[in-house]
């Protein structure tokens, strides 16, 4: 009798493999001989090349010596990502962070990456796209991350910068710690990263409030170029602020228009709006390169607008706040060659004072926004612009730009607030009050003493007895 096993035992057939698996394993060995014949002086195999061929060895030498295992060599753990659209990510990763794909990605029957290397600067990064089937899932977005991937750099504000211009979401802006400078994105495919480096530079001390100007004695890139404080009746706001503060008037560009005379930063007053804001223009150097940064960054930015006293562009940020560039005659080395906005032509345009010198000027400005993290970095990339951790909870001081300013977050609506200098803040708060303004009683802090007003329009602001 014939043996069943025998007898029902099907003949053994030989498979093909899968050629992307095949592909992937010979790889991975071709590596591994290769790297052991490298160290005895044998035949070497590039990086990533798959070849029909191993490298001469004995067999008795596969595996390797005990020598050779990680305790001994030195062990190297490697982030290994699950990624959905895996094929989108190598080319984000290569655009924010200029890391390069090592050799050729596996791409499996259907479609979708089996296995990828990415090389950042000499480290190493794996991933696939994402095989629920298997347990192998992408990020979930709404969930948290149980993994932060620590990427050190030589430039963090610029690679963050740049990251968050390609789509990363700004979770912690950078700032310097005591253990270097670090900021926190989470990539467009869910991942969270640290971007980390060494500290900046110290920042400029500011000047003593009472005198000072800009460094240079001119504007510089991010300096507040002029304001304009945005009221609903331009005629009321006059005779309010000139009551207060002492301001006199020159014509501006039209009737809703008026220029506070005698100002070190041009200042003036715009009415016909629908509620009360500081509005800014910022100086740069390059205003046409400028107007590409914001559109590059998610704003909008107008045509340039020629003038005797230099060119001025129209723009509006990512969180919908309107603002303007301004570029002096000749670029900021050149500035002041024929005034700046409403200057007198011939003047010379300097740098404001940080907190203004007299009773009436611009002493400090606070950017009250939705979303600080954003706000910062569409500033940061647009003009510049690198801040500290403020005094206030998601608040933050802007680093060596005139006048002062602070931006702090979690509004429900952006506005920008002045403050302004005043002799005597006392006599200041019952001026605000007998002109139909409300003014909190003045208190003392590091810096002065100060009041928060509202005119008798709504509008905002501080006075400072600096």
């Amino acid at each position: 009798m014939a043996d069943p096993f025998d007898a029902l035992r099907a003949p053994v057939v030989p498979v093909d493999p899968d050629p992307a698996f095949a592909a992937g394993l010979r790889a991975r060995l071709a590596r591994a001989i290769a790297d052991r014949a490298d160290e005895k002086g044998g035949r070497t195999v590039a990086d990533n090349q798959p070849t029909q061929e191993l490298p001469d060895v004995e067999l008795e030498e596969w595996p390797p010596a005990a020598a050779a295992t990680p305790a001994a060599a030195g062990v190297t753990i490697t982030p290994y990502l699950a990624v959905a659209g895996a094929s989108a990510a190598l080319d984000w990763y290569a655009e924010a962070f200029g890391a390069t794909v090592r050799g050729e990605p596996i791409v499996m029957p259907d479609g979708r990456i089996g296995h990828a290397e990415m090389d950042f600067g000499g480290a190493l990064l794996m991933l696939s796209d994402e095989y629920p089937d298997i347990g192998v899932a992408a990020p979930v977005a709404g969930q948290g991350m149980p993994v932060t991937l620590h990427l050190e750099v030589a430039d963090v504000d610029g690679t963050i910068r740049r990251a968050v211009s390609a789509g990363a979401r700004l979770e912690r802006r950078a700032a310097d710690y005591e253990y270097g400078r670090n900021g926190v994105i989470r990539d467009p495919f869910g991942h969270r990263w640290m971007v980390s480096g060494q500290p900046a530079a110290a920042p400029s001390a500011p000047a003593p409030p009472a005198t000072g100007s800009a460094s240079a004695g001119e504007l510089r890139e991010g300096d507040l170029g002029y304001v304009s404080l945005w009221v609903p009746d331009v005629a009321r706001a006059a005779r309010f602020f000139g009551g207060v503060l002492g301001w006199e008037y020159e014509p501006a560009s039209g009737p809703q228009g008026r220029r506070v005379a005698g100002r070190d930063l041009h200042h003036g007053l715009w009415g016909d709006q629908e509620r009360s804001t500081l509005f800014c223009c910022f100086a740069v150097a390059d205003v046409s390169a400028a107007a590409r940064r914001v559109v590059d960054a998610g704003g909008t930015a107008g045509a340039p607008d020629r003038q005797r006293y230099g060119t001025v562009v129209d723009c509006v940020d990512d969180q919908g706040v309107p603002f303007a560039l301004y570029e002096p005659p000749g670029g900021l080395a050149a500035a002041g060659a024929a005034g700046g906005p409403g200057g007198a032509a011939g003047g010379v345009v300097a740098g404001p004072p940080p907190n203004g010198t007299r009773q009436g000027d611009l002493a400090y400005v606070t950017m009250e926004v939705v979303d600080a993290d954003r706000a910062l970095a569409f500033y940061g990339h647009v003009v510049g612009w690198r801040a500290d951790p403020g005094q206030v909870p998601n608040g933050w001081q802007i680093r060596d730009v005139a006048p002062m300013v602070g931006v702090h977050g979690g509004h429900e609506v952006a506005t920008t607030v002045p403050m302004y200098r005043v002799d005597d803040v006392a006599a200041a708060v019952q001026a605000v009050r007998d002109l139909g303004g409300t003014a909190s009683d003045p208190e003392r802090q590091p810096y002065g003493i100060t009041s928060l007003c509202v005119d008798d329009q709504g509008t905002r602001f501080y006075l400072g007895q600096l």
